[in-house]
């Protein structure tokens, strides 16, 4: 499998070349050049075939030869071994809980794909990398605990300052070693964008071996595909695929996702819930992709303004916007919307759920109601842990902590604040 990159600038490159790149130097994104079609049998299986099994058979046309089988296969063995159950609601609501894995978020599957990965590819290179990544809340502890104590790999994580939760805060500032956080006084608009000029800089790259670990990298982004393998694996009316509805900030999620549904998983319909930083809602009534300042809010890991990973959807549809339109939907949640959807969802089902599962339940509820008969789940993307005052606001009861978590809490915080200007950015990582 080779790789091109969206802005069309750059050669096409293998999926290791991709992985350690992290972005192509005209900026773009690498995209597949084809989009693999999984055999029917594969499908009508896998209620019947082990998750690592899964896993396996959906990454491997992507990988293609450059990771061995038996490999790819512990790696993918490595990344999901932690429950991700499809919880039931009522007949028509499923909640897809992907916060069982050691950060409590789930980005610690595609992490730990992309660390394992990236840690093969460069186990004979001399010169030390650095994985670059900004964050608007649950990549940076992800990422941090991915590539934690990883030899010759160096993790650098921009965090807007006052915009994570104290929890995702201590799960990328505690841990030291080969892992530093850099707190910044902006957004993470500003982080990210700081991030892309860092790769696109040729004075830095030429001094500092440069990828990253967003969902920009397609090691991080194509392994999302497996844990909607996995609710497929569990849903138990095959005769009636599932709405899905998938809490949407930088739109790598829903765009694995979909990614999923084009090789052949059988799903009806997506929906992209958004909070009030909804410009693909927008995008959806008029066309016309406008990214704005990013605004804070209670489900802040989708605090987004532009959203990098949905021009990989436009690439998925071939830019044909009827076709889009047709699979993907979106929805605007506030964030009164949201507390109310937690009270409910406590009151109704004695189930607590996040800022951005709640985002989500609400988006499919709403779909739901003006489709009778479908049925459908959310993704609950992150413990409700990580949001204890939303949580405690609008259950009336604190959430139990992990022990776990309870040590890392007491850890000293280590991040170096900067300013959100590239050039102080650049500065530091040349020292």
């Amino acid at each position: 499998m080779r790789y091109f990159s969206t802005n069309k600038q750059s050669l096409p490159v293998s999926f290791a070349e991709a992985t350690i790149k992290g972005q192509a130097p005209d900026r773009g994104l690498y995209f597949p050049e084809s989009i693999p079609r999984l055999d029917e049998d594969f499908i009508n299986r896998i209620p019947d075939l082990p998750a690592e099994e899964i896993a396996y058979r959906v990454i491997a046309p992507y990988a293609g030869e450059e990771i061995p089988e038996e490999k790819l296969r512990q790696i993918c063995r490595e990344t999901i071994d932690f429950p991700i159950p499809l919880h039931k609601l009522n007949d028509q609501v499923f909640s897809l809980e992907l916060f069982h894995g050691p950060t409590l978020a789930f980005k610690d599957v595609g992490a730990r794909f992309m660390s394992r990965c990236l840690g093969y590819f460069t186990r004979d290179k001399a010169d030390k990398i650095t994985v670059l990544v900004a964050t608007s809340g649950d990549t940076g502890g992800a990422v941090a605990h991915g590539f934690y104590g990883v030899e010759g790999v160096e993790v650098v994580i921009l965090y807007p300052s006052g915009k994570v939760s104290p929890v995702q805060e201590k799960q990328l500032t505690s841990l030291g070693g080969n892992i530093t956080a850099l707190e910044v006084e902006g957004s993470f608009d500003d982080c990210q964008a700081m991030v892309k000029q860092a790769f696109a800089d040729t004075e830095l790259t030429a001094k500092r071996f440069l990828t990253s670990a967003n969902s920009i990298n397609v090691a991080r982004w194509l392994p999302q595909q497996f844990y909607y393998f996995l609710a497929w694996k569990q849903w138990a009316d095959k005769e009636n695929p599932p709405v899905i509805s998938v809490p949407s900030g930088n739109f790598g999620n829903i765009c694995a996702g979909i990614l999923a549904m084009q090789s052949g998983l059988p799903v009806r319909h997506f929906i992209a819930a958004c909070n009030i930083n909804d410009i693909v809602s927008d995008y959806l009534l008029t066309e016309e992709l406008k990214p704005r300042p990013a605004v804070p809010t209670l489900s802040n890991a989708m605090d987004v303004g532009n959203p990098s990973n949905f021009v990989r959807i436009l690439e998925i549809f071939g830019h044909r916007f009827p076709d889009l339109k047709q699979q993907m939907s979106a929805a605007t949640i506030t964030d009164a919307e949201t507390e109310e959807t937690i009270r409910a969802l406590y009151q109704r089902f004695g189930y607590l759920a996040d800022p951005h599962g709640a985002v989500g339940y609400l988006a499919l509820e709403r779909y739901l109601a003006t489709h009778p008969g479908e049925k459908g789940m959310f993704l609950e993307t992150a413990h409700p842990v990580k949001f204890p005052e939303a949580a405690e606001r609008n259950t009336g009861k604190p959430v139990a902590i992990p022990v776990p978590l309870q040590l890392l809490m007491q850890q000293p915080k280590k991040a170096v604040r900067l300013m959100p200007d590239y050039h102080l950015l650049k500065d530091w990582l040349l020292q």
